[in-house]
């Protein structure tokens, strides 16, 4: 869930047309995303420089090769991102927001420019997002607060790669930088599920596939391994949505009692990822199963990066396991019923 978010901060142009409050919100953003630009560095310096430390410059020429890679062999929108590196201040890039309704599977949402509607929030101001988890909990939602390491700016502007980011192993840094580089290539106004679950998807098929260009076996079976846990979590927390949307079905006049349905369906999950899903794993901790939260916030954060993962895994095998044409088919389907991402690609299936 460390996954990177869209920044909104590419919204500038369009600051006179919203309210005063997503006004400094905005401000703040931009502010922080020019420190960012500033302190740019050219990634291919650092890596001659003889004062970098030798595991730095690894992780840096992957970076450039994984970037190279998303370029030429899947054709995703690089521009000059990722060429550069900025240091923060600190070792956390954001803090993301989310809440819920704890009596129906609904989340919270704000609306910005370009972006649309979300159902989270990043603050690079992390007093203000103690504030706003405080004020959401106050006000009777499920909240989710967590960190993010990197962001999109869906190619406003050339994103920089951050200290926040290459704290990470090679293989999160190549999935991470293919990630955000299909936000650069297609983003759906409003559709943050699809948009972000189709990141995760580029991502894990596109970092396995670039490893295995250079002959490295045992990083790509990592990272299919890692692709395969992901589904399996997708699929569990699609049944636990099922589960809740009957419960609260079946108590259609009272509050309190949705509620406590509610708790029962955790009370199982939690069972469930323990006994059942826990064991599945192989690239998670079993300690993930007794420790993950189980909220309608934390739930629907998690839906946001895994919904329907298998159903760009099953036009992916349609179009002869070619990313490439993947990719594409997915961009021209999504454009086909942009309000309704999910369903065209489903159609397209024969689901």
């Amino acid at each position: 869930m460390r996954r990177g978010f869209v920044a909104i901060a590419v919204a500038l142009g369009v600051l006179a047309l919203i309210s005063a409050p997503t006004a400094c919100y905005l401000s703040r953003g931009a502010w922080e995303e020019a420190k960012i630009l500033s302190r740019r560095q050219p990634i291919s310096e650092l890596v001659a420089n003889s004062r970098t430390p030798t595991d730095v410059k690894e992780k840096l020429r992957v970076v450039l090769a994984a970037r190279q890679y998303a370029k030429d062999s899947l054709r995703l929108r690089t521009k000059d991102s990722f060429t550069t590196y900025s240091r923060l201040d600190h070792d956390t890039l954001v803090l993301l927001v989310s809440a819920a309704y704890r009596d129906t599977l609904k989340p919270y949402t704000w609306w910005f420019p370009i972006v649309g509607r979300v159902p989270y929030k990043g603050y690079f101001d992390f007093a203000a997002a103690r504030r706003e988890a405080k004020n959401l909990a106050a006000d009777g939602f499920d909240v989710y607060m967590r960190p993010s390491d990197a962001f999109s700016t869906l190619g406003f502007f050339n994103d920089p790669l951050l200290n926040t980011t290459l704290k990470g192993d090679t293989l999160s840094l190549a999935n991470t930088v293919i990630h955000e580089l299909t936000h650069n290539t297609y983003y759906a106004s409003g559709q943050a599920p699809f948009n972000e679950s189709f990141a995760m998807f580029v991502g894990a098929r596109g970092a396995a596939a670039f490893f295995r260009s250079r002959g490295q076996e045992g990083a790509a079976a990592k990272m299919d391994a890692q692709w395969e846990d992901d589904k399996i979590l997708a699929r569990f927390w699609s049944r636990v949505i099922k589960s809740l949307d009957s419960a609260y079905a079946s108590h259609p006049g009272s509050k309190e009692a949705r509620i406590a349905a509610r708790d029962t369906v955790y009370a199982r999950a939690r069972q469930a990822l323990i006994s059942e899903i826990g064991p599945s794993l192989k690239t998670i901790s079993p300690r993930y199963a007794e420790r993950v939260p189980l909220d309608n916030a934390s739930l629907l954060a998690r839906r946001v990066y895994a919904s329907d993962l298998d159903v760009f895994d099953r036009i992916y095998e349609r179009e002869g396991r070619n990313l490439q044409r993947t990719i594409g088919q997915v961009i021209r389907l999504a454009r086909s019923e942009p309000n309704a991402p999910f369903a065209a690609l489903r159609k397209w299936v024969g689901s």
